[in-house]
C-alpha cells in the first residue's frame, strides 16, 4: 500500500502542480513522522512473530492507519471546503463527491487489513486512526487559516 499511495500522491502533485497538494503531502509525511516518534515513546510491541522473532519496530500507534486516515480526512475536508483546482474537472460530482467515495472505504480497508494481516492489534490501529483523524483537521485549519496565502505566492513564483 505504501508504494501505491505514494505513487498516486506524487502523480497527483505533478499533475496539479498545486501548492495545496504539496502542503497536503507534507502533512502526510509529518503525520507519519510524528506517529513514529510516538511509537518510540509508547514502545508497545507488535503482535507479529516471524521465524520465532517479533518485528523490531513498535506497533502503537499504527503508522499506516494514522497516515491513511489522515489522507481520507484531509481529502474529504478539501472536497467540501476548498475551491476546485483549475487543473481538475469542474464537475462537482467528479471533483467533490468521487474522491471521498473512493478514499474513505479504501482507508478503512487498509486500516483493518493491518489487523487481518497480524501487523497490529485493534488498539494500535484504533490509536492510529484517532491520530490521523485529529491531525488532518488541524493541518487543514492551518492551511485555510492563512498558510494558503504562502501557497498562492509559491504558485505565482513557479511557472506552470
Amino acid at each position: 500500500t505504501n508504494a501505491i499511495v505514494t505513487t498516486l500522491t506524487g502523480s497527483f502533485l505533478l499533475y496539479t502542480r498545486s501548492a495545496g497538494v504539496a502542503y497536503f503531502t507534507a502533512g502526510a509525511l509529518l503525520c507519519s513522522i510524528t506517529v513514529k516518534i510516538l511509537k518510540r515513546c509508547f514502545r508497545q510491541p507488535r503482535p507479529v512473530i516471524v521465524n520465532g522473532r517479533r518485528k523490531k519496530t513498535y506497533g502503537m500507534p499504527s503508522t499506516h492507519s494514522a497516515t491513511i486516515t489522515y489522507f481520507a480526512t484531509y481529502i474529504t475536508l478539501a472536497c467540501v471546503y476548498l475551491p476546485i483546482h483549475p487543473s481538475l474537472p469542474a464537475s462537482p460530482s467528479i471533483s467533490r463527491f468521487l474522491p471521498p467515495l473512493v478514499v474513505v472505504p479504501l482507508a478503512s480497508t487498509i486500516a483493518v487489513s493491518r489487523i487481518w494481516l497480524g501487523h497490529h492489534t485493534w488498539p494500535q490501529v484504533a490509536a492510529g486512526c484517532a491520530y490521523g483523524l485529529l491531525f488532518a483537521p488541524v493541518w487543514f485549519k492551518l492551511w485555510t487559516g492563512g498558510w494558503n496565502e504562502y501557497g498562492r505566492t509559491m504558485e505565482e513564483m513557479i511557472p506552470i
